[in-house]
């Protein structure tokens, strides 16, 4: 099968900066675009230009007051008292100059890619300069300040009336998108990440379930920390179909930061590029089953910009255009070049090093809490299900 797929891309993504030493780095898309240019699968036909957010659609998950905040932020008319109050300033997320502008541009490219989807201009499109999932309705928070996903789906449920499945893979958990839908019965989050023990943003327990009419619409697989391939991807898998299946969405929106590598300065968890290649491989294959392929794939956290970032980010789209994933030996050209500018030494191929990740000696504790975990999951969706069927 061959899709029809739209790539979101602008150099001025990376106007979205904090500072030199920051660990968000919007370079890690540039690079991916490069890898997939030097490929030979990004040809000009998939280009989707994004555009700027008004106003009006960043006020459909954020308040107007928080809005002119970022405003006044971005142009240095904001006191650090005033940007307390809004998470801006803070050592997570500093202000920066045409931080608004910036954040608008990110927002809007999601935008773009739900339209270019909804309108049935492409079946599947990708946006590597989203996935801000941590943003709240009047404060920012871990590296986010608009939460273009939250806005993205809001005007989905607008403008299109459908049902949203949001499916976020990123090792930390999905927290503003899920609160900004905890309470609506027309958008399921499911969220798989590591453990709130150690890392932030602490939430994501197994019993986050939603409220209200929304209870039952939101799902948590907090896994454990040092979780390796085999067991992340049971999880993700076993759960997803069973949520897709239950929930039965019109669209389904993916966060796919790479940020549960075993590389990743900020994460504790121990896959390798093997989840990277299945966890859009299954995204796509339930898109079509259940939804005639509508699918929107975000960006997201990922803070080893050299080895990690472009070639997890790359399976995304190369699944999009063909559903293999690429394999052997990256393209010299792009190591070249980009082994100059790099820290470290580059991976060259696809996939890790056999030998890369040593073995964890909890390995099996681990597995047998994820398979628990897992279980507990799988038993709330069947209760769902059967509530709503009474």
């Amino acid at each position: 099968m061959s899709c029809h797929s739209g790539f979101v891309y602008s150099n001025d993504f990376t106007n979205y900066r904090f500072r030199d030493d920051h660990p968000f780095n919007q370079m890690r898309v540039v690079m991916t675009k490069e890898l997939l240019d030097a490929s030979g699968v990004l040809k000009q036909q998939h280009m989707i230009k994004p555009r700027l957010a008004t106003e009006d659609e960043l006020a459909l998950a954020h308040s107007k007051p928080y809005i002119q905040a970022v405003k006044k932020a971005g142009m240095g008319m904001l006191s650090e008292e005033e940007g307390m109050e809004f998470g801006i300033g803070t050592e997570d997320t500093p202000m920066f100059n045409g931080m608004h502008e910036a954040s608008q541009l990110l927002v809007g490219s999601t935008l773009s890619a739900i339209d270019a989807v909804l309108e049935g201009k492409v079946q599947h499109a990708l946006n590597l300069g989203g996935g801000l999932h941590h943003g709240f309705e009047r404060k920012a928070s871990g590296f986010c300040i608009y939460n273009d996903g939250a806005v993205g789906i809001k005007y989905i449920r607008e403008k299109y009336d459908y049902k949203v499945l949001y499916v976020d893979t990123d090792a930390h958990h999905g927290d503003g998108v899920q609160w900004a839908f905890y309470d609506d019965p027309n958008v399921c989050t499911f969220s798989i990440h590591e453990t709130g023990r150690y890392l932030f943003p602490g939430t994501g327990n197994v019993n986050e379930r939603g409220l209200k009419e929304g209870y039952g619409y939101s799902f948590n697989l907090p896994i454990d920390a040092f979780t390796e391939d085999e067991s992340f991807l049971h999880v993700y898998e076993s759960a997803f179909r069973e949520i897709v299946e239950f929930f039965k969405p019109d669209v389904i929106i993916t966060q796919n930061g790479a940020d549960a590598h075993f590389l990743d300065p900020l994460t504790h968890l121990c896959s390798t590029m093997k989840i990277y290649e299945q966890i859009p491989r299954i995204a796509h294959e339930l898109s079509h089953q259940y939804c005639d392929g509508k699918w929107i794939a975000l960006g997201g956290g990922g803070y080893d910009i050299w080895r990690v970032v472009p070639r997890a980010w790359s399976q995304i789209w190369k699944v999009m255009v063909d559903q293999t994933p690429f394999e052997g030996d990256l393209p010299e050209e792009w190591v070249n070049k980009w082994q100059k500018k790099a820290p470290v030494s580059l991976v060259t191929s696809w996939g890790d090093p056999p030998d890369a990740c040593q073995p964890i000696p909890r390995r099996k504790e681990i597995t047998e809490k994820n398979e628990k975990l897992l279980e507990k999951a799988l038993q709330l969706i069947h209760n769902q299900k059967k509530y709503n069927s009474m």
